[in-house]
């Protein structure tokens, strides 16, 4: 026991990460950003907590902050392989392809990729939410409070999770307002406070009084706040903290049961390679509280629909749809595949602008 004391005295002051106990299951997550007072990174961190919090000493969590999507991924993930790990999540898209190359490379180590959908070795699993969900139960919500019948969007990237999101709101607030336009803003980044803020004063200055957003600062709420009669949602986490108004409602990202689950079958032996999309109904994608700033016969319209998606009785993609070019997409009651979903490339009809390439 002396010696190994010692030898993780050493392995601490040369800076390498001394080995975890035999009985420990070490897990590691790779953040894009950091985990601050809201947002994406900040409900996958709780998530990690909340592992610590089921296991207690039978598990070693460990994360890496600002990770750049690209090369330096990649590095980070070797590392994380280097020192140990049993199970590495890596949350953010643009993670992917690194996830698997380095897997190849480490195929007795788990590996589980946020919102991907590569799964190129038997090591390697995905796993996401229905978001998009989520985006009609608030987009019935802003239909319905927009007075300038603007509603402003904040986009991240124009890739299908993105596109699927911004199509759902503007469905749901198109039926419930059929004056609603809905102006994006595409700002190429998931995490940057600056960029997200300067996005929701332009956006309020075209005249929107209500802001969603598929970033992950609370930098847009700020603004928001800002101005008198702008109302908000708060994005992958509850951002309760400017409840009541101008956050009326959220989009709560509940990554802890997966984590949980996952690190026992790793416990357990049992992991295999899984793909794995969760929504409300499996209690992956939850709605914040609405506050008592929006109508108690809204409030009730959009609680109604969270319901019918949970008991599988509402498709949030319902049509009849068109697509942007007003090309048919969906006839009267049919529903989108997912597999349409999941490729999702263009705007349903009524959005103007384009989605940039």
């Amino acid at each position: 026991m002396k010696l190994m004391k010692s030898l993780m005295t050493a392995a601490v002051a040369l800076g390498v990460a001394a080995p975890a106990m035999a009985d420990t299951t070490k897990v590691g997550f790779v953040y894009v950003g950091t985990p601050g007072d809201g947002g994406w990174t900040y409900e996958h961190d709780e998530g990690r907590k909340a592992v610590e919090e089921h296991f207690g000493d039978k598990v070693e969590t460990t994360f890496v902050e600002n990770v750049a999507e690209g090369p330096d991924a990649e590095r980070v993930l070797t590392q994380m392989a280097l020192s140990g790990h049993d199970l590495i999540f890596t949350t953010s898209f643009g993670y992917m392809d690194q996830t698997n190359a380095v897997a190849a490379k480490f195929p007795d180590i788990k590996f589980e990729h946020a919102t991907g959908y590569k799964r190129e070795h038997p090591n390697v699993s995905t796993y996401g939410a229905r978001f998009y969900e989520g985006r009609a139960v608030i987009g019935t919500i802003a239909g319905h409070m927009t007075e300038s019948n603007k509603i402003g969007y904040i986009a991240s990237f124009p890739i299908p999770e993105v596109i699927r999101g911004i199509n759902s709101a503007y469905i749901h607030a198109k039926k419930v307002n059929p004056d609603a336009e809905m102006k994006v803003i595409w700002v190429f980044s998931w995490f940057d406070p600056a960029k997200e803020a300067d996005a929701a004063a332009a956006l309020i200055e075209q005249g929107v009084d209500v802001i969603m957003q598929h970033t992950d600062s609370t930098a847009p709420m700020a603004k928001a706040a800002e101005t008198e009669g702008v109302i908000a949602f708060g994005q992958a986490s509850d951002m309760a903290q400017f409840a009541p108004s101008p956050r009326v409602s959220s989009i709560i990202d509940n990554w802890a049961p997966y984590y949980i689950e996952r690190t026992q079958a790793v416990m357990d032996g049992t992991w295999e390679q899984v793909d794995t999309w969760g929504g409300i109904a499996s209690g992956m994608v939850k709605i914040g509280d609405i506050t008592d700033a929006i109508p108690a016969e809204v409030k009730a319209e959009a609680m109604a629909i969270e319901a019918a998606i949970a008991d599988g009785s509402y498709h949030a993609f319902t049509g009849p749809l068109n697509k942007q070019d007003g090309t048919p997409w969906l006839a009267e009651g049919e529903t989108a595949s997912d597999g349409d979903l999941l490729g999702m490339n263009f705007y349903v009809e009524g959005i103007e602008g384009d989605i940039p390439s």
